[in-house]
């Protein structure tokens, strides 16, 4: 081969591959096109682990699509009170918020069931449910007659039963008093005496200051603290039977969701299910050292008696009876988890409960 025709043959072949180039870069650009969403919290700035939640999801969705795709959070209040977040997402005010379900139940109870019910699932139920049980389906199918789409996005674990001004020794305590509780389970609260109230989360600690509720529940033991409810109520219980795994859900407007290129689709998918998994992990490792101090300040730890209990699982029965007589869309969502949280348990107290119980032992005795 002579240089002169080596340098044409050369020349030709990168001609080619500019002109590939050139065609290449509009590709990508249409592949991660610069979009900007704005996100809206129903949490504030000082609950670190779960208004969190929503940060990282906005840092992993920035880092994956290289800066094109940027997600500004922003906390309860800031553009909508902590309640009308789903309303926010669903009129487009915002494109996506970080929210519980079971805040909307005034729409229809069957938002309840994308969060928790009372002796409900727990949260590894509550994440099996959703990814591999049929969950994540069955409540899209019922937010998209609100415009909405939802992703999984954080898990507390089993909460506490709350704080409460004086002792609760018999379920004939309870009758009277004025409870900060969300979703079914003020209902079934109030079947057994209580008048709940739906507060949001900063308006709860005043509220039980100036005594105008006798008791709340919120989270678990790093919220609580962080929120000061040992200083104005004394007596701390457990479990919340009404939150045994609650999740916390990214709201998506659906429209906007379903025009994203795939790739952005899958960012805001995997980086959701990191949120969902780091959520509970920073929870089991915080609530420890935080029930310690609380308890170190004097608080009063309490389990509700077994009479408490049967009477709130009773209540709660009854409550479900006349839900699903009445709300078909709720009733199947409620057989999908009822069936699957049979199996659950039975697997569970298999090998799980054994071993978990040996274990707890060991640490009472402080042989582990």
């Amino acid at each position: 081969m002579n240089r002169r025709s080596f340098f044409q043959k050369a020349g030709a072949a990168g001609l080619g591959a500019a002109a590939s180039a050139a065609l290449a870069a509009p590709a990508i650009a249409q592949e991660n096109p610069k979009i900007s969403w704005r996100l809206t919290s129903s949490f504030p700035k000082s609950l670190d682990i779960i208004y969190g939640a929503a940060e990282e999801i906005a840092k992993s969705v920035a880092e994956a699509s290289g800066g094109n795709f940027t997600i500004s959070t922003f906390a309860a209040g800031e553009i909508v009170p902590p309640l009308q977040a789903a309303d926010a997402v669903a009129s487009g005010t915002v494109e996506m918020a970080h929210t519980c379900c079971y805040y909307y139940i005034g729409k229809d109870k069957t938002f309840a069931l994308g969060t928790a019910v009372p002796f409900g699932l727990n949260a590894r139920m509550t994440n099996s449910w959703f990814s591999v049980g049929g969950g994540n389906e069955l409540i899209n199918e019922f937010l998209a007659g609100y415009g909405l789409y939802a992703l999984p996005a954080g898990n507390t674990g089993a909460q506490m039963g709350g704080w409460y001004r004086k002792e609760i020794k018999t379920i004939d305590d309870l009758k009277g008093l004025k409870m900060r509780i969300a979703g079914l389970a003020g209902e079934v609260m109030q079947k057994v005496g209580v008048t709940p109230q739906q507060i949001a989360g900063s308006d709860v600690y005043p509220a039980l200051e100036k005594g105008t509720i006798d008791a709340t529940e919120f989270v678990g033991p790093y919220d609580d603290l962080k929120l000061g409810f040992q200083k104005v109520a004394p007596f701390y219980y457990y479990p919340a039977w009404w939150e045994g795994g609650p999740a916390v859900h990214a709201f998506f407007n659906k429209e906007k969701f379903e025009a994203l290129p795939a790739n952005y689709k899958r960012m805001l998918t995997d980086a959701c299910a990191a949120a969902n998994a780091s959520m509970l992990a920073k929870y089991d490792a915080k609530n420890a050292g935080a029930l310690r101090q609380l308890v170190a300040d004097g608080v009063q730890l309490r389990p509700f008696s077994g009479e408490i209990l049967e009477a709130c699982y009773k209540a709660a029965q009854e409550v479900y009876a006349e839900i699903t007589a009445a709300n078909p869309t709720f009733k199947k969502i409620y057989d999908s988890q009822q069936a699957f949280k049979k199996d659950a348990y039975l697997w569970t107290q298999v090998a799980e409960y054994g071993f978990d119980t040996y274990m707890m032992i060991q640490q009472r005795q402080g042989t582990l």
